[in-house]
């Protein structure tokens, strides 16, 4: 959809630092600063829009009143990796440093993305940690998202392997796309012949079925090992940097992650990164309120 006129909000296209976002504002006045959403969509990283997302901005927009900041990202190919993180990066600060000139109170702005968008958010959140200059993020809304491509044999992937919409082939394929990669490439990333020994076992303190809860493992069967192929592993070494696994960050930087919602599907191959991911916060003491959809597919 167009922005288009809403009688409870204002909406505006703007460029943040050249970043194009579209924003919503409640038009009722508000006797303080309100609250601040800064929202990146899902996609692939090749898909989606701030049009494709009018109505989810709207209704987060209305019902939370908060000012809203959609962000369009640009999109892959056309904008090679990690254009995307460092368009919602560059957003995130702008609108951090000019909180107060839309009525937003700075100490009150959470970033959330849903899918790639909620992989986009904990990027941004953790590249943030150390800055001084500009207010901490107050939390992070992470729904369903994308956070680990070390492992494609999670409970989830198996037991989700051919759920439409994201199946366990299209969760690879779109990554070797959205990374300009050759598809051919695939089956060995899917049987984890990517994964050098060393890294598996320098990682499997973080990813690891054994660290799923023991209900969402029904029928899983440990897969059989593979040999690793070092040619792979070259042609896909961006996929373990934590712009595109978040879940992968050491603990010097999850530690200091701001509070976090989490939201899981059950009928979804990415659902175990998101657990993974709230067990990482909470064993670092980050405070994570978990919500998860019995019947949801991503």
């Amino acid at each position: 959809l167009p922005a288009c006129r809403d009688s409870r909000l204002f909406i505006k296209d703007l460029h943040f630092d050249d970043v194009a976002v579209r924003i919503y504002l409640p038009k009722v006045p508000s006797a303080s600063k309100r609250r601040g959403v800064i929202f990146f969509h899902g996609g692939c990283g090749m898909f989606g829009s701030i049009r494709s997302y009018e109505r989810i901005c709207r209704y987060i927009a209305r019902k939370s009143d908060s000012v809203v900041v959609s962000v369009g990202y640009g999109l892959s190919p056309e904008f090679k990796y990690p254009t995307q993180t460092l368009d919602c990066l560059t957003a995130t600060v702008h609108f951090l440093k000019t909180a107060e000139k839309y009525g937003v109170d700075p100490g009150r702005i959470i970033a959330c993305g849903d899918s790639a968008g909620g992989t986009f958010a904990a990027a941004v959140c953790q590249e943030l940690v150390n800055r001084r200059d500009i207010p901490k993020i107050r939390a992070q809304v992470l729904i369903y998202p994308f956070l680990q491509a070390l492992d494609f044999n999670l409970p989830s992937h198996q037991k989700n392997a051919f759920v439409g919409f994201l199946s366990q082939e299209h969760v690879v394929r779109f990554l070797l796309k959205y990374l300009n990669k050759d598809c051919s490439l695939k089956e060995a990333v899917l049987a984890g012949s990517h994964v050098p020994e060393s890294m598996n076992l320098k990682y499997r303190k973080w990813v690891n079925p054994d660290l799923i809860p023991e209900i969402f493992k029904v029928g899983y069967k440990p897969p059989l090992p593979t040999s690793f192929l070092p040619q792979v592993h070259e042609e896909t070494k961006e996929l373990f940097g934590t712009r595109l696994s978040p879940l992968l960050a050491e603990d010097a930087v999850v530690c200091r992650l701001p509070e976090t919602c989490i939201i899981t599907c059950q009928h979804d191959v990415l659902r175990d990164d998101g657990l993974l991911f709230k067990k990482r916060l909470e064993d670092n003491n980050v405070k994570v309120t978990w919500y998860h959809i019995d019947e949801g597919f991503h």
